[in-house]
């Protein structure tokens, strides 16, 4: 079944995330074409480390969310699935509130592998994180 862009947003949002980290983060998929994908998440206390920025780990938690759904963009899910193997990110600004918003775009879509790109930036979009997303794709047992 091929999804039109809402109804991808609209599954993302509702049906995948329900109950999950997404949710937990308030991860909010925003736009998908045929080589990205973007989502966003609000910068609050709910994602704050103690001295009151953008806890690393809540922005390395919305790259591999973006990421990871970017490859599933691109497999049969009757037959395959994604997993995260690897992923870095270099923290470059800090943030202590407003809006976060990661674009992943492909670097290598292989048969066996993806990697991606997600950049996190801020609402006048100077770069928070730069982010970098291994993902395997395994045959489903």
């Amino acid at each position: 079944m091929i999804m039109d862009k809402k109804a991808k947003l609209d599954y993302f949002n509702n049906s995948v995330s329900k109950d999950t980290l997404m949710e937990t983060l308030s991860i909010k998929y925003t736009d998908v074409g045929d080589d990205f994908l973007v989502a966003q998440m609000p910068v609050n206390s709910k994602v704050h480390q103690p001295m009151g920025l953008l806890h690393g780990g809540a922005t390395v938690a919305l790259a591999e969310s973006v990421g990871s759904f970017a490859s599933n963009l691109f497999i049969d899910h009757n037959t395959h699935e994604v997993r995260g193997i690897e992923i870095s990110a270099n923290h470059l600004k800090s943030k202590k509130d407003g809006v976060i918003t990661a674009t992943a775009r492909p670097i290598h879509k292989g048969r066996t592998t993806h990697l991606w790109e997600i950049k996190i930036t801020d609402e006048v979009g100077n770069l928070i994180s730069l982010c970098k997303l291994t993902n395997i794709i395994l045959l489903k047992k």
